[in-house]
């Protein structure tokens, strides 16, 4: 089953972007377990409770994939909002460091195709949202990008307004499912 991963900075539209490309596609998504994390444990985290909201994610991401085998179901593709690389940049930025265990999960796993997020998009306050400054922004989407860049898994750049972001995102995911 072909894993597609939408990463990028905070409000840069992730979660949207997985909800409408599950409904169009007709396939599930792997929703981002920091958000439930955070709500339950509060904001004020440290550099070893990053470490559970890495496990909790690659619980949710394998306990879909079972589930689905499991059901007999085979969909082309599981979208899944953040993965271990999200965690990598979360880590670096916040705590200067990254979890070795992450490191060896990035390692370890295979992904289809990456969905960077672009930041041309209005950030939109929530509970949960650390950066609203323009040049935190801007940082934080130039180091997901030297990532994806230096890694070979392909990945497209997802800008412009949320109509464009997903028709670039579902132009580029039919190039992974439905290859020349």
């Amino acid at each position: 089953m072909k894993k597609i991963v939408v990463i990028g900075p905070e409000s840069t539209g992730k979660s949207t972007l997985c909800q409408k490309l599950a409904t169009h596609f007709k396939t599930v998504w792997v929703e981002e377990y920091a958000r439930e994390y955070l709500l339950e444990h509060g904001t004020n985290y440290t550099f070893e409770q990053l470490l559970d909201v890495a496990k909790g994610q690659l619980k949710k991401e394998d306990d879909t994939v079972n589930r689905l085998e499991a059901a007999g179901q085979q969909p082309p593709f599981i979208l899944v909002d953040t993965d271990m690389q999200v965690m990598k940049v979360w880590c670096e930025f916040v705590f200067g460091k990254c979890h070795h265990w992450i490191l060896n999960r990035i390692a370890e796993r295979q992904y289809d195709l990456y969905l960077l997020c672009n930041i041309d998009v209005p950030w939109v306050k929530d509970e949960l949202r650390e950066y609203p400054e323009p040049e935190t922004r801007k940082k934080l989407y130039h180091h997901y990008k030297e990532l994806l860049v230096n890694q070979s898994v392909p990945w497209v750049d997802i800008s412009g307004g949320y109509d464009e972001r997903l028709q670039k995102a579902i132009e580029a995911i039919n190039t992974i499912i439905n290859p020349l």
